[in-house]
């Protein structure tokens, strides 16, 4: 019992790990960081993704220690020039709105902040921020494709160490259930949550380049080669489901919605294939 204890408890945290990964690494994940002025630390945190048809709201802190400040954006990808808002106040905090977009469309931006004449300027790794707009997915889309696709992580992480053992009793449970989450998850509900955002339901091989798409393909073929081999033969299976795993660990380490659904203005659709 302890070493089953021990065993699930190691299987969850790494799981969180990977979601924990997957949710910060990816491009839509809001910039936080902080400046200081005249001692005083101020902290913000800018988002980088937001539903087309709703102007995005952009907050930094106040303090009562900021004269001015401005949010500077234009459209990417595109020859535009500079739009200037400057900030209002809203409580203890500055908004300022940047215009939405179509699904797919991007928006890069800046902000300056002066005080007493001086001038600061925020932004990602020395570069303006990148938001991308998308459409609204339903919660009851998007809850349950979130979980099955983690829950499938999880199921997949067991069999992986189930397969060490030389006598893999429950190998076949886990990799059947790790294959019916993931086929719920990525090729269920996958689609219908990139129809909602982006107007597609796959933008992956054959059609386009998005790795979210790929992955789980990737994912999904390997496991159900799985399988077929462990409802076979689950001794054989063993050395198969340790590879898919580490196949699909990799896969996971790709950031989430990279090179995915970008909205090129000059030919008015949807791509991808591109980082920003």
């Amino acid at each position: 019992m302890i070493k089953k204890i021990i065993l699930w408890t190691f299987v969850v945290l790494l799981t969180l790990f990977f979601a924990v990964y997957q949710k910060m690494t990816g491009p839509t994940y809001p910039v936080k960081g902080k400046i200081s002025i005249k001692g005083q630390t101020i902290k913000y945190k800018l988002p980088r993704s937001h539903n087309s048809g709703e102007d995005c709201p952009i907050y930094i802190e106040d303090k009562g220690l900021i004269d001015n400040a401005y949010l500077y954006y234009k459209r990417h990808n595109t020859n535009d020039q500079w739009t200037e808002v400057e900030f209002k106040r809203d409580g203890e905090k500055l908004v300022a709105y940047l215009p939405t977009q179509p699904p797919a469309g991007k928006v890069d931006y800046f902000i300056k902040i002066i005080r007493e004449g001086k001038e600061k300027t925020i932004t990602h790794k020395k570069k303006s921020i990148v938001l991308r707009y998308k459409g609204a997915v339903p919660a009851y889309i998007l809850i349950p494709h979130v979980f099955f696709m983690f829950i499938s992580l999880l199921f997949s992480i067991r069999a992986f160490f189930e397969a060490f053992k030389k006598e893999p009793v429950v190998l076949k449970k886990y990799v059947i259930l790790t294959f019916s989450s993931l086929f719920i998850g990525g090729a269920i509900l996958g689609p219908i949550v990139q129809k909602f955002a982006f107007g597609a339901y796959w933008t992956g091989i054959p059609f386009g380049y998005d790795l979210t798409d790929n992955k789980t393909l990737i994912a999904l073929v390997g496991w159900l080669i799985a399988l077929i081999i462990v409802l076979k033969d689950k001794m054989k299976a063993r050395k198969w489901v340790i590879g898919v795993f580490i196949i699909m660990a990799i896969v996971y380490l790709i950031p989430h919605s990279a090179l995915g659904s970008s909205l090129d203005y000059s030919k008015g659709k949807v791509v991808t294939g591109k980082t920003e």
